[in-house]
């Protein structure tokens, strides 16, 4: 990410430093990340998932596309993990992950990452190199920015100079790029609805059985103008016992739909 005009972004793809390395592919699916293989059955959602994200996004021009729900504790980080992982496997494409959920950050522990720097101590000035954040996959067409616990206040972090540069940063990426922001819930702070009017469109993550028609709305409304890409049906009650391929869900409840805007 190398942005001359922008000071104290640099180049944000480093491999991942021997101190940090990363946990192998069977440790991340017994954390939940299926989507780096494609054959394992559990990553289908987030592959079909991948195809519809991009056919919209690169139809609209849109670049940099937020996740996020109405409530917390839906899903929302876990789909975002397993749709980044399902990106790199994208010929040509290298996908980015932001972690912008700076109250509860989970991407990191998602993907075993541990550290003390992250994206919020780049937006606070702690750290002014991004490249002390990012975590590329080796192998693999992922870049990782994660975040870890910050005193700092997320509504001035989000709303800052710092945060606007970044943002400028990712558009001037090359064109072979998308970034994904696991944003926080809607009606957690005001957070995800000032990143929102920053960024592309967003993803909208919902339980079945949980998430009410009045808070999709009322997500709805407070996001706006920003265009939400599609919405995510997560544990999806019904389940999908099996198909004419053969697969089976057994009583696994945790994928769910896609249905475009």
């Amino acid at each position: 990410m190398n942005v001359p005009t922008t000071p104290g972004i640099d180049e944000a793809l480093p491999a991942v430093t021997p101190e940090e390395p990363l946990r192998s592919f069977e440790q991340l699916r017994e954390g939940g990340i299926y989507g780096f293989d494609s054959r394992d059955i559990r990553s289908r959602p987030f592959t079909l998932l991948r195809a519809q994200v991009l056919r919209i996004a690169r139809s609209r021009g849109w670049r940099i596309i937020g996740i996020t729900s109405p409530t917390p504790k839906v899903g929302k980080s876990f789909v975002a993990s397993n749709l980044a992982a399902a990106l790199a496997r994208s010929p040509d494409l290298h996908t980015y992950l932001f972690d912008f959920d700076l109250r509860r950050s989970t991407i990191a522990k998602n993907f075993r990452l541990t550290g003390q720097h992250g994206v919020s101590h780049f937006l606070d000035g702690t750290i002014n190199d991004l490249r002390q954040v990012a975590r590329t996959i080796p192998n693999e067409q992922l870049t990782i920015f994660p975040s870890y616990p910050n005193a700092g206040a997320s509504d001035e972090l989000v709303a800052s100079t710092r945060m606007d540069s970044l943002i400028a940063a990712m558009r001037q990426l090359p064109d072979n790029s998308l970034c994904l922001c696991d944003l926080p819930p809607v009606f957690a702070n005001d957070d995800a609805v000032v990143i929102s009017q920053k960024i592309d469109a967003f993803l909208m993550i919902v339980e079945d059985g949980v998430t009410t028609r009045k808070q999709i709305r009322d997500s709805f409304r407070l996001l706006a103008p920003a265009p939400c890409i599609g919405t995510v049906l997560n544990r999806y009650s019904a389940g999908l016992t099996a198909d004419d391929y053969g697969y089976g869900y057994g009583q696994e409840k945790r994928y769910g739909s896609y249905y475009n805007d």
